[in-house]
């Protein structure tokens, strides 16, 4: 049975190496912070990077399946949340900064609990209400990882992961400290959770005639 986070700080606790342990962890983390503070500031508008566990990692220009899919959601999550004035819908260069790492999401929301507070000049953002990933090879591994524990841990209402080779989405629900499945599929409707009222067909992500009258729909109410 592998060891949980806890059994091992109980460990570490008991040990009699906690001191230079302690140590050890500080000066990890100060390193860390000072690549942070040297990414945030050298990053560029024209770069798609983000700083994960003390990496950089850049990402590759994406394919255009993926690039449909991210648009035809957008299209219809920002005409519903600008329609029923309900927040904020950003997009994948948007950087999210949690406590130690920072993330450009393909797609985020903000209710207005939190967008109210954003300026034209920030640059970084707390924690969304709900975020969107696009998978790809090069990335579903952070996706399903790091990202998966650190924005259910930050408070993150909602998390979709879409894979545009397949056609199929993700939908997890935050219960408590971590995410639940609440539906995976390739049909059928997704209804948000963060997002009230906002309902799509599957679909309508990867077909451009059920997307433009799910759009009408939106505009229409």
């Amino acid at each position: 049975m592998p060891a949980t986070i806890e059994t091992i700080v109980e460990s570490i606790l008991q040990s009699p190496k906690l001191p230079q342990v302690v140590d050890k962890l500080k000066e990890s983390m100060e390193d860390e912070q000072r690549r942070r503070q040297q990414f945030i500031e050298e990053i560029r508008e024209d770069q798609k990077a983000e700083f994960i566990n003390g990496e950089i990692i850049f990402h590759s220009p994406t394919k255009l399946r993926h690039l449909a899919a991210s648009k035809s959601l957008v299209s219809l999550l920002n005409a519903y949340v600008q329609i029923h004035h309900l927040g904020f819908v950003g997009i994948e260069k948007m950087m999210i900064s949690l406590t130690r790492n920072d993330y450009e999401p393909d797609i985020s929301f903000f209710g207005k609990e939190k967008a109210q507070y954003f300026n034209g000049d920030q640059m970084r953002f707390p924690a969304p209400d709900f975020v969107v990933e696009i998978l790809s090879p090069s990335t579903e591994k952070v996706d399903r990882g790091v990202k998966f524990e650190d924005y259910a841990a930050h408070g993150v209402q909602e998390y979709w992961m879409i894979d545009a080779d397949t056609q199929v989405v993700e939908q997890y629900v935050l219960k408590d400290d971590g995410f639940e499945l609440n539906m995976k599929s390739d049909s059928g409707l997704l209804k948000s959770v963060a997002v009230q009222g906002f309902t799509i067909p599957v679909r309508a992500l990867f077909d451009q005639d059920e997307n433009l009258r799910c759009l009408k729909e939106i505009l229409q109410s």
